[in-house]
């Protein structure tokens, strides 16, 4: 499920005028403290939700420049990543964006050969 427009809108409110969110999703941590992370082409802000809130951004917790890879994604039980020595848990449905932020990182280098390349 994407993250409601609402959220969009609160998140938007933390970051620098004129900063386009890429991608956002939330994660959690410690299972009692929940963030929504906002990448923009210059940083990965992450904003700390209010106490036992998924969807209600209170702070700026971290910000983190958009060179800064926030997976691989561990999926072995619940899906994890590491990022500043924390490890943060995100619905099996944003597994993907994590990828796709760490992949607009690499470029081409992340897409898979072509199967035909004498076409």
């Amino acid at each position: 499920m994407p993250v409601p427009p609402s959220v969009r809108e609160r998140a938007r409110g933390f970051l620098p005028a004129g900063a386009e969110i890429r991608y956002i999703f939330p994660a959690s941590w410690n299972e009692s403290m929940f963030f929504v992370f906002v990448v923009t082409d210059s940083a990965i802000t992450v904003l700390l939700n209010r106490f036992w809130s998924r969807t209600r951004p209170k702070r700026i917790w971290h910000v983190f420049p958009r060179g800064v890879r926030l997976g691989p994604v561990d999926t072995h039980l619940i899906p994890t990543f590491h990022l500043g020595g924390h490890t943060f848990e995100v619905d099996d449905e944003y597994v993907s964006v994590v990828n796709a932020c760490d992949a607009e990182l690499l470029g081409t280098a992340s897409l898979p050969p072509d199967p035909l390349p004498d076409l």
